[in-house]
């Protein structure tokens, strides 16, 4: 019984049970939020178009009827009537498409939202500055809360590095040109032999 007790416990304490459970309920609010801006503000609004279109005093009177069944008193008896109801087929469509509809909103809003944060934490990521620079920034003199200076002490590092390889690609240009020179190709010697002839 202790081992059944201990086991379930480790069952609840789990993350995702809890997180379950909070998406259910969550879930089950958001859905209660749904159906109310879709049943109590959006379809009556389209009900009252669509009747008002047809004639009628709501969608509930759209039937086409295929045997009419009266009572006693000479009314149309709609629960031993065979009908179509077209009426709440229509209201079924409707209410599919408006929380369709609020759905993709509320997700869209969403993702417009998460992807906004995301740019957010590049940037901060971006903009924050290593230990190593931190350091480096310090042993050059250069006050981290000065952001020109900063920038302009990154832009003078980058400006210098890329003279540094410019000065490594003309180095390595010049050397495999030297040595070409000292062992020529068979390209470079039949170059050197049509030039002397065209002398």
């Amino acid at each position: 019984m202790t081992k059944l007790v201990g086991e379930f416990k480790k069952f609840i304490n789990r993350g995702n049970v809890v997180d379950l459970a909070v998406g259910v309920m969550v879930g089950s609010a958001f859905t209660a939020m749904v159906n109310g801006l879709s049943n109590f503000i959006l379809k009556p609004l389209i009900n009252y178009l669509i009747a008002t279109l047809i004639g009628g005093d709501s969608m509930s009177d759209m039937h086409t009827y295929l045997t009419r069944i009266y009572n006693d008193e000479g009314e149309l008896d709609l629960t031993q009537s065979i009908y179509i109801d077209w009426g709440s087929f229509l209201s079924a469509i409707i209410n599919f498409l408006l929380i369709a509809f609020v759905l993709f909103s509320i997700v869209k809003i969403i993702n417009k939202f998460r992807a906004e944060q995301k740019e957010f934490a590049e940037l901060i990521a971006k903009n924050t500055l290593s230990r190593a620079e931190i350091k480096e920034l310090r042993g050059a003199g250069v006050k981290i809360k000065d952001k020109a200076a900063v920038k302009a002490y990154f832009d003078e590092k980058a400006r210098i590095a890329d003279e540094e390889k410019k000065k490594k690609e003309a180095e390595a240009a010049e050397k495999a040109r030297l040595e070409r020179e000292q062992n020529p190709t068979t390209e470079d010697l039949l170059k050197l032999i049509l030039a002397e002839l065209k002398k």
